[in-house]
């Protein structure tokens, strides 16, 4: 089976930090580009992060350009994406999804990814 475990979220002031993690099991991680979206409440879901499958080129939504940073280990078939200076504005459900080779195009909500793993809680509140 296919799976996708994001985890580490959290609670956070604004200005803090937080890193989420995404363990990819059950394909060849090397086939796969890894994105991060987030669904916040009353909102579509939009892409934040990505990162390609052979060369490694990383992508980012405009509004998080500066502040996050996506990085994967392939020994640990994990990616993770290192959120700075949070702001309210990023509270939301973190996904993580695979989708064969390539990123989708920056921002998009990914609806071609091929797989997703459940969601993990981003709450940036003073």
């Amino acid at each position: 089976d296919v799976q996708l475990q994001a985890s580490g979220g959290g609670v956070v002031q604004p200005g803090g930090s937080l890193r989420l993690a995404c363990a990819v099991s059950g394909v060849t991680f090397d086939d796969y580009a890894i994105g991060w979206f987030r669904q916040a409440p009353g909102k579509g879901r939009e892409g934040v992060s990505c990162i390609n499958s052979s060369d490694r080129k990383t992508y980012y939504a405009d509004s998080v350009k500066g502040r996050f940073s996506i990085s994967s280990d392939d020994a640990k078939n994990t990616v993770y994406l290192q959120m700075n200076n949070l702001k309210p504005e990023d509270t939301a459900v973190y996904y993580c999804a695979a989708e064969r080779w390539l990123c989708p195009p920056p921002g998009s909500a990914g609806d071609k990814m091929d797989y997703w793993g459940k969601g993990t809680l981003v709450t940036v509140s003073s």
